[in-house]
């Protein structure tokens, strides 16, 4: 249970998975001003950030999710964990946002052809809104920053209100990809997700985001909560989780297990990174964290 898997490894995994069903043949790019900013976004969570800013982009990822409007028009650049560089060169872009996870992967790539990367941190809701909050200064959205920001902070609240005097359930996160999974601490998203809604993690004392699983340790912690994040190609996955409970005894034992607190996690709200779903993510955390009587 000790062995610790990077970040970089899962998500970049998922983004390959994830993203490159996307087409990777583009729109035309509307006009744009020469002498103004031309900004690549290279992930989803960062395409739905700079929407939300009103901020406009010249590059976009390509995913088989849908992107917001404003990009229609947008070249897209291929999949976050290995962009298109010619269609990225081609761009003549000011900036090229990508996020921390995966500075290791793509750093090499790009100092080779003397790029330059800004890489967001969103591994967790605080730092994601440190991240927002830089880039309404840098492009006079402050304004609509700081909305993002309350607007979370007013729903965290909320929740932290409900829960307020509660007997706090002990949680175990899975993270699946597809063929494998493994366990999420406290310190990745979704862990800090399941802290902000009142969800004491089963893994303490780890300095990592993910571990590899060792399924007698984790019934020895008596989760009262299982959740089960599918990513990548999510039904597949949730079908490796189905089989994984029905095959492997040890599973049966488990309280969670027993009395039917097992959850899917539906990807859309749960990313591996900080996104603007947080707000609904937490709504919906509630609800398993914390049924109604």
């Amino acid at each position: 249970m000790k062995k610790a898997i990077g970040l970089v490894g899962i998500v970049g995994m998922l983004m390959l998975t994830a993203c490159s069903s996307g087409d990777s043949s583009a729109s035309g790019i509307g006009e744009i001003d020469p002498d103004g900013d031309r900004i690549v976004a290279t992930t989803v969570a960062l395409t739905e950030i700079m929407d939300a800013l009103a901020i406009d982009l010249v590059g976009v990822p390509s995913s088989y999710k849908e992107l917001p409007d404003r990009y229609a028009d947008a070249k897209e650049v291929g999949n976050p964990m290995s962009p298109d560089m010619e269609t990225l060169l081609a761009l003549k872009p000011t900036e090229i946002y990508s996020v921390t996870t995966l500075k290791y992967d793509l750093q090499e790539m790009f100092d080779d052809r003397g790029i330059d990367m800004t890489y967001a941190n969103l591994e967790s809701v605080d730092a994601m809104h440190e991240e927002i909050l830089r880039i309404g200064k840098k492009y006079d959205r402050v304004e609509q920053a700081e909305a993002l920001i309350a607007q979370f902070e007013e729903k965290a609240a909320s929740i932290a209100q409900a829960i307020e005097g509660k007997e706090q359930p002990k949680v175990l996160i899975l993270m699946g990809i597809p063929g494998s999974y493994l366990v999420a601490t406290e310190h990745s998203y979704i862990g800090d997700l399941v802290k902000r809604s009142g969800g004491v993690n089963v893994i303490t004392g780890e300095d990592v985001e993910f571990l590899s699983s060792n399924t007698e340790y984790l019934q020895q912690a008596e989760p009262d909560v299982i959740l089960r994040a599918a990513h990548g190609m999510p039904e597949q996955v949730i079908a490796m989780f189905d089989e994984e409970f029905r095959g492997n005894d040890i599973w049966k034992h488990f309280d969670a297990v027993k009395n039917g607190r097992v959850y899917d996690l539906e990807e859309q709200l749960f990313g591996t990174t900080g996104n603007l779903a947080a707000s609904e993510a937490l709504d919906e955390l509630q609800k398993m964290l914390y049924p109604a009587e």
